[in-house]
């Protein structure tokens, strides 16, 4: 085989195992769009749920694992993060009560959110979003949430995932502007 066919060789693998990462996060964006047309709550809802999470949580161990992440893949993954999320708003909110006190909390954690991208961007000249461990038990937390509204009051929810977020929140900033 020819030096030059190896590499071609090597090259196709390796943009495969690039595409079946973000695939597989490109899935997360499908199941958010057809989430716009379920009922919330519903079986279908809950199922494209499901998948869209399920595909959030095993994209970055696929990538990982196939030695393809990319900065591409980690800004698709925020990317697609943020479909889901506003779909959900879309979708669920309508359907909530949602105490005005955790509004204010909600608006509070989104601020510190969006102080910590604007320092990021400001210190780094990049979009910078960290996946702490706190981040991301608040994120699994808050994943679960829609699932559990049948049997456990908001109010009670809220406030333990609103005080997991507004602290792993408060750590990311501290990570960004320390560096750490």
């Amino acid at each position: 085989m020819r030096p030059q066919s190896r590499m071609s060789e090597f090259l196709g693998g390796a943009l495969l195992k690039i595409r079946i990462a973000d695939l597989i996060t490109g899935m997360r964006i499908l199941c958010s769009v057809a989430l716009l047309f379920c009922q919330p709550f519903s079986l279908s809802f809950i199922v494209f749920y499901l998948v869209a999470g399920f595909t959030d949580m095993i994209d970055g161990a696929v990538a990982r694992k196939t030695g393809t992440t990319s900065e591409f893949g980690a800004k698709l993954d925020t990317a697609a993060d943020f479909v889901l999320v506003i779909v959900c708003l879309i979708k669920l909110l309508p359907d909530l009560h949602i105490p005005m006190w955790l509004i204010i909390w909600i608006i509070m954690i989104a601020v510190i959110k969006a102080i910590n991208l604007v320092s990021g961007y400001v210190m780094r000249k990049e979009i910078v979003v960290l996946h702490t461990p706190m981040n991301k038990v608040a994120g699994i937390l808050l994943f679960v949430l829609p699932l559990t509204l049948t049997f456990i009051d908001l109010k009670y929810s809220g406030v333990v995932i609103s005080t997991l977020a507004t602290f792993s929140s408060i750590q990311e900033g501290h990570l960004i502007r320390t560096g750490s």
